[in-house]
């Protein structure tokens, strides 16, 4: 069977005034990744899709953040704002190419997942024209009712409208929809204005489908994966939501987590079976986590790709480029920065490192500073296999220590050291008889000399 071609029009025109924000609404992120892009996804998650973003405001903007997920979606622009219906014929040139189906989906609601859109699909493959995403509302105050006869869809009727009856109706509008690529344009060119606001609704075309005797019908989703978003607060909801569904995932995929409420995913997290994470670590975007690491609490990690056997943290804070292979140890309160850690290697307490490369089973002391940055460019760090670096010691790049070298506690590194050589970077060490007692009691004189002056 021939796979069915599909378009997919994201509408992405709605301002984001309710945000309080300079930048549009669909930019603003659920788990580090724009809403647009969340509704790109979903479009191709349901199977290939070609992707048209219907924008207004910043409309360049947002046509980027979508390529980052979805290369080669198409903008149309959306000059005035007239109703869904005049958004959707905004991508006309689109919806004539010829496709079996168009999905409409939109930019605020993130939160769709693959099986919704292949619900959609699914009933067009079965000869439905129109097929409408509704849900069963807890409370559908302020929704518009799916009216159905059987399993025909027959209309969709805004709460306002609503007789006594339909208003008892629980399964509600969930806006998203999918039409048959042969009926798309003949069905939204019918759409008139006739309403208050003199605007073209998407809605309308479930009647004039059906009064041409197409079938229309609805699929059921879960509550949760159409909220829109249209404020902060409606944006932490969908949040958590998300959190939630990551959590769960990662837990049933073979993932400890200790103290699930309390670990924040990014949208593209990866983490290898029989990796623990214990509680309040944070994970930005771009990490890949292989199997058996252990995240202790209170870790922040973005950017960073750390191998199996691993342990992390507690406090521990990994930056983008952060390359970590097997059994390396990042302990508590370090923080490593375009840095590859050869396996084995240990950088265990207050460290900082940043632009190096660690050889295999190197140990770093505790406050050991990688002096990565002159004030106008990042320099490299480079400590051999096997190498030693004594507590409290600065390396200021661009520097390299040698396989198995040894650099004494204290000290600043600022030239090259061998392999198997040992490095002194500190002043020597000279004790002057008596001078701390005389010292003290200077100090302590004139403590009490500025006490009386304050009287």
């Amino acid at each position: 069977m021939t796979e069915r071609t599909c378009l997919a029009i994201v509408l992405a025109a709605g301002e984001g005034t309710r945000m309080k924000s300079a930048r549009p609404k669909v930019l603003h992120e659920v788990a580090g990744l724009p809403l647009v892009c969340h509704a790109a996804r979903a479009a191709q998650a349901g199977g290939r899709a070609d992707l048209a973003i219907v924008a207004g405001r910043q409309s360049d903007d947002v046509l980027k953040a979508a390529t980052n997920v979805a290369p080669g979606a198409r903008l149309y622009l959306q000059h005035e704002r007239l109703g869904t219906a005049h958004a959707v014929l905004a991508a006309r040139e689109a919806i004539a190419g010829g496709y079996d189906d168009v999905l409409v989906l939109f930019a605020d609601t993130p939160l769709v997942k693959a099986e919704d859109i292949a619900a959609l699909r699914k009933g067009l493959a079965e000869g439905a024209a129109v097929v409408v995403m509704g849900f069963e509302a807890a409370d559908p105050s302020g929704y518009g009712r799916l009216l159905t006869d059987g399993d025909r869809l027959v209309a969709i009727r805004e709460d306002k409208d609503c007789t006594e009856a339909e208003r008892a109706v629980t399964f509600c509008n969930g806006g998203l929809m999918a039409i048959s690529g042969e009926h798309a344009l003949s069905l939204l060119e019918a759409v008139g204005n006739a309403n208050a606001k003199g605007e073209y609704y998407l809605t309308d075309i479930v009647e004039i489908a059906a009064t041409r005797g197409l079938k229309v019908v609805a699929t059921t989703a879960d509550e949760e994966s159409v909220l829109g978003v249209n404020n902060r607060i409606q944006l932490a909801e969908a949040e958590s939501v998300w959190q939630a569904r990551k959590r769960r995932e990662t837990m049933l995929a073979g993932v400890t987590l200790v103290a699930p409420e309390t670990v924040h995913f990014a949208h593209d997290t990866q983490i290898g079976a029989d990796t623990i994470v214990e509680p309040n670590v944070v994970f930005g975007p771009g990490v890949s986590i292989g199997a058996n690491v252990t995240i202790h609490a209170f870790s922040h990690l973005e950017g960073a790709i750390i191998a199996d056997h691993a342990q992390i943290g507690p406090f521990a804070r990994l930056r983008p480029g952060a390359r970590l292979a097997e059994k390396v140890k990042v302990g508590n309160f370090c923080e490593v920065k375009n840095a590859d850690v050869a396996a084995g290697a240990k950088i265990n307490h207050l460290s900082y490192i940043g632009d190096a490369r660690i050889g295999a089973g190197a140990n770093i002391g505790a406050g050991t500073i990688t002096c990565n940055y002159d004030g106008f460019l990042k320099h490299l760090t480079q400590i051999g296999a096997g190498a030693f670096i004594g507590s409290n010691s600065a390396l200021v790049a661009p520097v390299s220590i040698g396989d198995n070298a040894y650099v004494a506690s204290g000290s600043v590194i600022t030239a090259g050291v061998p392999s198997d050589a040992l490095a002194f970077g500190r002043a020597r060490q000279e004790n002057k008889d008596g001078l701390g007692a005389r010292l003290r009691e200077r100090l302590k004189a004139e403590k009490e000399a500025r006490a009386a002056a304050k009287g």
